[in-house]
């Protein structure tokens, strides 16, 4: 009777001595949780379409600035579409995938994650020059230089973590203890710098900077506004625009870091540690953002509640509907 016992708390009773125990818990709190998150995957897919549609379908929408909001929302879709129900997953008792596919989908998880961060990376250089430099922005920001920026900093990304996760390809489950664990091991140092320490600081340096001339130049326009001439004036509203996009992505990288950085912060330390189901939580404060983007483009940009009304009610299948 025991041993019946034992071998049912088993992910794979056949493999009595190599087996994972199941980690079980209340059916109503893993209900809450599969609801919940499941929920937010949902949205997280529907609402990051929505910005894919918009802006690939509405030719006044196809901007460098869009283009990276562009990039960033196909990432965030795949997070709601692959990342989100990756770690569904890793919340059951048993990974029950194999050992391929648990390398795989950790390989697609830290692609996609490290491509938004990268997309925050390019947007935060755009605000750059289009309020340090609004004079040479149309020159230096164009739209075949965003597209090749964007396609770079994917193709980065697969091979970044190709190498990154190499090992644990190579030969997928070498760092399970038992069979029905899901882990890989990451060289934490590594990590921290390339993905938190450098783009973190590369984001929050260009934004103090566009902060502080953003500033200034609000000032400027307010005590120069009575005076200047028809010229002068069309370069103010230039400006004006520039910076209320500076602001709107201004917000976006702020919630941006309020959800990245806790996992960080709270993440175990070590120079090699081993991630799996057991602290898969961790990550969930850093996947809804993903899920936030498309809020607040919903609050900040008139163009997006537009686009999103022309989609909701089929205009945008009539013809020359873009």
């Amino acid at each position: 009777m025991m041993e019946r016992l034992e071998e049912a708390e088993l992910c794979f009773p056949q493999l009595l001595n190599v087996s994972c125990k199941k980690q079980t818990r209340p059916q109503s709190e893993s209900m809450l949780i599969y609801i919940l998150l499941s929920f937010i995957s949902l949205l997280t897919v529907f609402l990051n379409l929505l910005v894919i549609v918009s802006i690939s379908h509405f030719r006044q929408l196809h901007t460098p600035t869009n283009l990276l909001l562009l990039s960033l929302a196909v990432s965030d879709f795949l997070v709601g579409l692959f990342v989100m129900p990756f770690h569904i997953l890793l919340t059951e008792p048993c990974w029950l995938l194999g050992d391929l596919v648990c390398a795989l989908f950790y390989f697609l998880n830290f692609i996609i994650v490290y491509a938004s961060v990268m997309n925050m990376v390019l947007i935060s250089v755009d605000r750059y020059v289009a309020i340090c430099d609004p004079l040479h922005y149309s020159t230096k920001i164009t739209q075949k230089k965003v597209q090749i920026c964007v396609l770079l900093c994917w193709i980065y990304c697969v091979l970044y973590n190709f190498m990154f996760l190499y090992e644990n390809l190579k030969q997928p489950g070498r760092y399970n203890s038992c069979y029905g664990e899901c882990v890989i091991n990451i060289i934490v140092a590594v990590d921290l710098v390339m993905n938190f320490i450098l783009p973190i600081s590369t984001i929050v340096i260009l934004y103090l900077r566009v902060f502080v001339v953003a500033v200034s130049q609000a000032r400027a326009m307010r005590s120069h506004i009575t005076a200047v001439k028809l010229q002068i004036s069309v370069t103010v509203t230039v400006k004006k625009s520039e910076l209320k996009a500076a602001r709107t992505l201004g917000v976006t990288v702020v919630v941006f870091l309020m959800c990245y950085c806790p996992p960080y912060c709270v993440s175990p330390s070590g120079y090699d540690v081993k991630i799996g189901s057991s602290n898969s939580h961790l990550m969930f404060p850093l996947l809804s953002n993903s899920c936030l983007n498309p809020v607040i483009y919903a609050f900040f940009y008139p163009w997006f509640r537009k686009s999103v009304k022309l989609i909701v009610t089929l205009e945008i299948l009539q013809p020359n509907s873009c």
